[in-house]
Formats: structure tokens, sequence, C-alpha cells
């Protein structure tokens, strides 16, 4: 390795995870009390976040929000996120309802993240999830800004008030004020970030991004950023996440640093250039030691803009896996970056 560790210019603020919780067709519970578990875990080791990924007709979570309601109830302190809920599976209203209820129960403490678009293979799934309108639905960037209106307390009706011994409100209930700033998009685009930034969002950057003006990862994300900030209301203030993948390995038995190495080279090649029509630039993983992945880190022009991250797991390690790098990362890369556990007074 190199010299030393550079210090940062600000230390790391925020620092969470995020998890697909995978499960078994033929036994779908341990995977989902795993998460739960993992969740648990976060908190103790004194993580600001747990994020959860969502997975439709798939074997991951296909209910973010009912997996954090439980969440909530199992944790006091540890923030409870979704990155993210893909809004063209969703009615905007009745999702506010959800989340602004999950809100409460959690005590101010959930994070939604949200993206736009077409369903994941539309095609095959339309007739199921839009059987009568699947040919108007709005997929666009409304769809968001309806769910915003609705979690910030815009009238969804101009009907309000008693009718009989019923009691009408002419907003969705519950309503919790302070979620509609906690509100994030997954934004991988130029053109996303710039929208979240001018619609009062926070943006959640992860390891995906689109080579438009560059086929530098970190150069493409630093732009993202930048463009957000210049949009938003806060200006630099403004927050972003990012979310790379990091794995690592102070802790790790030899089998499962060979495990780890395994699964960052089999997705190594797809970092070379942009993937596909979109045109798709992927981070590379990051392997190693605390330190070595510190360095990894303060070398990465994106990272150097952020305070808070949610580093995302791999998909399919195992649950002992998880406990080992949550473990490394609360007490070694963690603080490595200027990070302090919540549970110590900053």
């Amino acid at each position: 390795m190199g010299g030393p560790v550079p210090l940062p210019s600000e230390p790391l603020r925020k620092l969470g995870f995020l998890t697909i919780g995978l499960f078994d067709d033929a036994d779908p519970r341990p995977g989902h009390e795993s998460t739960l578990d993992i969740i648990t875990l976060g908190e103790e080791l004194g993580f600001d976040s747990a994020w959860v990924r969502h997975r439709h007709l798939q074997y991951g979570i296909s209910s973010p929000v009912a997996i954090l309601a439980a969440a909530s109830q199992r944790t006091s302190r540890i923030e409870l996120g979704t990155a993210v809920i893909p809004l063209g599976w969703e009615n905007p209203l009745r999702l506010a309802e959800d989340l602004a209820t999950v809100d409460i129960l959690s005590g101010g403490r959930l994070n939604p993240g949200v993206s736009v678009g077409p369903p994941m293979h539309y095609e095959q799934v339309k007739d199921a999830l839009y059987p009568d309108t699947a040919d108007v639905e709005d997929f666009s960037y409304q769809r968001v800004r309806r769910l915003l209106d609705f979690v910030r307390g815009e009238s969804a009706t101009d009907f309000s008030g008693v009718e009989g011994f019923e009691v009408f409100s002419h907003r969705v209930q519950p309503h919790s004020p302070g979620l509609g700033r906690r509100m994030w998009y997954g934004g991988a685009s130029l053109r996303s970030a710039q929208w979240a930034g001018e619609n009062g969002m926070n943006f959640l950057t992860s390891s995906v991004v689109k080579a438009e003006e560059s086929e530098n990862f970190a150069e493409i994300q630093l732009s993202h950023i930048r463009t957000f900030r210049e949009h938003h209301p806060d200006g630099a203030g403004a927050r972003v996440s990012q979310g790379l993948v990091v794995i690592p390995t102070d802790s790790a038995s030899p089998e499962q640093r060979a495990k780890y190495q395994a699964y960052a080279r089999q997705r190594t090649p797809r970092t070379a250039s942009p993937q596909g029509p979109g045109r798709m630039m992927f981070a590379p993983d990051l392997v190693g030691t605390s330190s070595e992945i510190a360095e990894r880190l303060y070398a990465h022009a994106a990272f150097r803009e952020v305070d808070e991250v949610a580093f995302a797991l791999p998909f399919t390690f195992d649950h002992d896996d998880y406990v080992q790098i949550l473990s490394d990362i609360a007490t070694g890369l963690g603080p490595a970056l200027g990070w302090r556990p919540a549970d110590v007074d900053r």
C-alpha cells in the first residue's frame, strides 16, 4: 500500500448500509427475519441508517414499507430508508398513506427513496399491474410530484368535514410534518439530479450512473452531485448520500476473503465501459482492509463531495458474512473516514 491515508476536509457525518433482503422461495420467513436482524445489528453498531432495496416478482423484498414497519418496532434510533421504491408499481396517494403511517410508528425515522420510469419488464407485467390503464399510465417525474404533494400535506380532494358519524380530511392521513423533508430521489442521470434539486428532495447516488458527458465513473457522479446542489434551494447544504459497494476484510476468515474477491472479480468486467443501450457505468466493488478502502474512497472525486453514505451490501452473501462486513465497517472503515458511532457524543 502507498503512504498514509489523507485526512478528509470534512469527516463522514452519517454512515448507513443497504441490503436487498434475499429469501428462499420454499421458506421465505428466515430471509425476512435475517433482514430485520441485520437492521437491529446496525443500530447496535451505531450506524445512522439502514436502507432496503425493492424487488418485484423476485426473491428479494417486495414490500419494503412493511419490512420497515416491522423494523421500526425492533429499533429505537436508526433511520430507516428505501433505496428505492420504483413508483411505476405504486399509486402515489396510497403509498403516501403507507409512508406517513410508518413514519409515525417509527417516531419520524423514515427516509423514503423513490424513482420513476416504466416498471421493469413492463410488457410482461402490465396486464397484471394495470389491466385497464396500462397504455395511459404516467411514468414521468409527475408521478413523484404527486407523491411529494400528498406527503407534504397538499389537498387530495376538495371534500372534507363530517358526513353522518364519519369525519373526512382533505389531505392524506396521518400527516407526518417532517416526512416531506426526508424524501429522497434515486437518480443516475443529470436530468434526474436537476429535477430532484428543483423539487427540494434529497439525492441518492449509487454504484450505477449513466455515462452522458464522460466515461469516468467518479467524474460522472461528481457532476450529478454538483448539478443537484446547483438546483436545490439549500445549495451546497442539500443532502446527498453515496452508495458504493464496500467489503472490508479486517476480521474476515480466509474463506470469506476468497469469496469476496471472487465476487468482485466476477463483477469487474462491467466497470470497464458503458453497458447496454442506456450506457450505464458501474463502480468497482471495493474489497480490502478498512485502511485500503478508505484510501480508495478519499481518491474518489464524488466521495470527497459528500458527508453521508449508505454502503451497499453484496446481493448473494450469507448472514454471517453481513455481520462481519457491518462490524468491520462500524469499527474500522467508518472511523477511518472520520465517522463516530451514533451513540457517541459528537
